[in-house]
């Protein structure tokens, strides 16, 4: 940039470095202008000068230092100093507008669509796409992305859900050992407890706890955790019942595993004189009824809308068909009165559950007349574990449903209970069980879908005393984001869920909580391989 000024101090020219254009010439009229006028003029185009430079600077880095100056900067000043915006601006408007055009319109089956990214850069090229042809084929490889993530997330949850209902093969080992052990071994077939200790099963003054399970691993945890957690393990006695399949091994467990002070009963199902088919007809409808049958034990995804469910619901849905839902055992939990007729007060426990904390208070809780002491589900930090109402659970849109409950009422949580036998025997809540049992098989198991929890909602209505939520934390087998810190200090944490601590699927962080109670050095365990 070179600033010449005339002998005659008649002219001022600004030039480019080349000396070949001119910026800017300025003609003087010497009788009218004065050598002060010329002097401020001077001062004034020094002062300009630097941004004149700073502008061709920018206009040469944006490359197009190839056209002369004056164009230049006419380009990009002229549209401003006139008022009329840029080029760019003017580009992306009216790629917005493609944009909103394209977001209401079907992608069309027959476009082809390139496999990623390099490939859509190279057909661009070769093709000239326009750019609404641009924005479609971006839509078009979007959605397909979309679909295969929301196909290989539902995949999982099939993989998962199938996980979740296997049996590991080694938890099927332990099994199978300890039966074969029962049937060697005079030891194995000890009397549990000895015959001395038989009256202290129905000694009230001892803490009384049950456990319907056919996992002797996880029956094991449970009941070396509640004993190491105590502070009175002498006054712990542990009720397990089990099926007839898996009693032999249950028993061979606790006989060659005692854990003294504390006393273990393990029966089967089948030693219960009164438990027969006769007697509990709902139950014997449940297992023969065709709907039941090919809900729980058909397939699975037959019939399932994946694009108008969430994965989320999916899951909900699969969790909801484990055949557990439909044993024995599960439904044993409402007959507690009968099995144990000389008990006042028990608590019960699920399988998959540990204790971290001595239970004894649950004792003195005064349940004020209420027969189920347990923990609200729709009260907590997380929603996603502690808000459960009835309309998570039932179909309100059932007419026998609408009119007998509210969608708003508070549900709570099996798993961790305190039951007044006492007071359970002078309701009529198993009948209101089996009642609600038979009218979701007569609508075809369009009350509820998932397991025993619904009608024991319902039979359980009026009967129920909420205790403190720190006594059973729940979430631990489908909530990965479970605070470490509220786990450590809840007394008793539940893996309910799919991913149960045993299972590989279970959550690696959470499952050290559980597996410090898995006796390791245990010769059959070892030999099981469980957990490595």
């Amino acid at each position: 940039m070179q600033l010449h000024i005339s002998h005659s101090m008649r002219s001022i020219t600004i030039s480019s470095n080349n000396g070949f254009t001119d910026l800017m010439k300025i003609k003087i009229a010497a009788r009218h202008i004065s050598y002060r006028t010329i002097f401020h003029t001077i001062l004034i185009l020094a002062f300009l000068l630097p941004f004149v430079f700073i502008l061709t600077a920018l206009v040469t880095l944006e490359g197009v230092n190839k056209c002369s100056s004056i164009d230049c900067l006419g380009r990009r000043l002229g549209p401003k100093l006139l008022g009329r915006g840029d080029d760019s601006e003017r580009y992306l408007t009216d790629f917005y507008t493609i944009l909103d055009q394209v977001h209401s319109e079907e992608v069309p089956d027959d476009l082809e669509l390139p496999d990623n990214f390099k490939q859509l850069v190279s057909e661009m090229k070769n093709n000239k796409y326009d750019a609404k042809t641009f924005a479609l084929t971006l839509k078009g490889m979007m959605e397909r992305s979309e679909r295969e993530i929301r196909e290989s997330k539902f995949q999982e949850l099939m993989n998962k859900h199938f996980a979740a209902t296997s049996i590991p093969k080694g938890i099927h080992c332990l099994s199978l050992r300890l039966t074969d052990e029962y049937s060697s071994n005079a030891h194995a077939r000890k009397q549990l407890p000895s015959p001395e200790l038989l009256p202290l099963l129905s000694d009230n003054s001892y803490h009384h706890f049950v456990v319907f399970t056919d996992n002797i691993l996880a029956a094991s945890v449970v009941v070396s955790s509640a004993v190491r957690s105590s502070l009175r393990p002498e006054k712990i006695v542990f009720h397990v019942i089990t099926d007839k399949k898996t009693y032999a091994g249950m028993h061979s467990w606790f006989a060659l595993n005692p854990i003294s002070p504390s006393i273990v009963e393990v029966k089967g199902v089948h030693q219960f004189d009164w438990l027969t088919r006769d007697n509990i007809p709902v139950l014997e409808a449940m297992e023969n009824h065709d709907g039941v049958r090919n809900y729980y034990h058909g397939n699975h995804v037959a019939g399932a809308n994946r694009s108008a469910t969430s994965p989320r619901l999916f899951a909900s849905k699969l969790q909801a068909r484990s055949p557990k839902y439909m044993s024995l055992l599960n439904h044993l939990r409402i007959y507690l009165p009968e099995l144990f007729p000389n008990l006042d007060k028990v608590v019960f426990l699920d399988d998959d559950i540990v204790i971290q904390r001595d239970l004894s208070p649950l004792w003195d809780i005064d349940l004020g007349g209420k027969v189920n002491g347990a923990v609200e589900t729709c009260k907590g930090e997380d929603p996603w574990v502690m808000g459960k109402r009835f309309k998570i659970y039932f179909n309100f849109s059932h007419p026998r449903v609408a009119e007998s409950l509210d969608p708003e009422e508070c549900a709570w949580a099996f798993g961790m209970n305190i039951f007044d036998l006492r007071a359970w025997r002078k309701t009529n809540i198993r009948e209101t069980y089996h009642l609600w049992l038979k009218e979701n098989l007569k609508s075809n198991l369009t009350l509820w879908r998932l397991g025993t929890l619904p009608p024991a909602l319902i039979a359980f209505r009026g009967y129920v005393h909420p205790i403190d939520p720190s006594w059973h934390m729940l979430g631990l087998g489908y909530q990965n984001n479970t605070s470490i810190e509220s786990v450590k200090k809840a007394a008793v944490i539940h893996y309910n869920g799919q991913s149960k601590p045993w299972l590989e699927i279970g959550y690696e962080h959470l499952r050290p909580f559980w597996s410090k109670y898995v006796n390791y050095s245990n010769e059959f365990v070892k030999n099981c391989h469980i957990l490595e």
